[in-house]
Order: C-alpha cells, then sequence, then structure tokens
C-alpha cells in the first residue's frame, strides 16, 4: 500500500467504524485519464444500503478536500464488495474460512490456474492457504512468487431470494 492510500486509509477508518462499518478494500488507481479512489465497505449484519455508502462517500469527500491529502483530481466510488468478493488480504481469507471460494493463480498448480472448492485451511501468518476440491486438497502460497491469489466467495446457497442475483438459481447439491 502506498503512503498515500496509507493517509487515506487513517481518516477513513474512524469514518466507517463511526457507522458501524468496517472497511474491506482500497484502491486508489488510475483508470484512463482519470484517478479513481474506490472504497469497499461492509457490514457484519445486514449488509449495505445505499446510504451507508452515501454516508461514508459524503464524509469521506468532505475530510479529503480539508485536508487536501490528494493533490489532484480525482473520482470517489464506494460501494459494498458485493456477493462475488475479492480476497486479497490475509484478513479475508480469514473471514471467508469454510466457505465456498474460486482461486486463481498466476502459474499453474498441477497443471490448473483456476480452482473451485472450500477454503479449508490457512497456516498461522496465512501464508498458505489448503482448500478441498472434489475430494483433494490443494495447496497455494499467498505471499511468495510466482503466485498471487484472487478469490470469489459465492455465498447464494442459502440467501433470501430478495438477496440473490436477478434470475440467479442456486444449485442443489
Amino acid at each position: 500500500m502506498s503512503d498515500l492510500q496509507e493517509q487515506i486509509q487513517q481518516v477513513l477508518d474512524p469514518i466507517v467504524a463511526s457507522l458501524g462499518l468496517t472497511l474491506w478494500d482500497l484502491e486508489f488507481r488510475k483508470e484512463g485519464p482519470q484517478w479513481l479512489l474506490r472504497i469497499y465497505i461492509e457490514r457484519e449484519a445486514g449488509g449495505v444500503t445505499l446510504n451507508d455508502c452515501e454516508a461514508v462517500s459524503r464524509d469521506l469527500g468532505a475530510v479529503l478536500d480539508v485536508e487536501d491529502i490528494i493533490p489532484h483530481a480525482y473520482t470517489l466510488e464506494v460501494s459494498s464488495p458485493g456477493l462475488d468478493r475479492s480476497l486479497t488480504k490475509p484478513d479475508h481469507f480469514r473471514k471467508c474460512l469454510g466457505q465456498r471460494v474460486r482461486i486463481k493463480t498466476y502459474q499453474a498448480i498441477n497443471g490448473e490456474k483456476v480452482f473451485k472448492g472450500r477454503l479449508t485451511d490457512l497456516d498461522g501468518t496465512v501464508t498458505r492457504v489448503r482448500f478441498l476440491v472434489n475430494g483433494a486438497t490443494v495447496g497455494a502460497t499467498l505471499t511468495a512468487a510466482p503466485y498471487a491469489l484472487y478469490a470469489l466467495t459465492a455465498p447464494w446457497n442459502g440467501l433470501p431470494r430478495a438477496m440473490t442475483p436477478t434470475g440467479y438459481t442456486p444449485k442443489r447439491r
């Protein structure tokens, strides 16, 4: 994380905490000719509402304008990480332990780059993960090259119909 992102997070953390939310992730990058500051927030129980996103955007935008932390123009976006969320930090993997995930690696493991299964184990420092795929345990390293993991959770089974993506029908297992 860059120094600028750390400064933004220091300002952001008390804002999301005061609203009963947690920060899932923060991205600050150039997309095309513009800079984009994208904030992903979550609420442990009940999910994130449009009002939550609006409040974080309003409060963070005001503080960033007054503090003048970002020296150039940017666009601020605040949203939920969604049902299919990226797992990019050790805490993300801890929160999803026991859940179904899809893991993509940059380098093949046993000839495969995409794995779907249940996240079954993390080591103490969350540098290695193990997940169950079709009855077999597959392991991967999070921090050591050449692996980079990107995972999506799909916890749609068991959600109320109103919270599932439009037209989605859970597969029966």
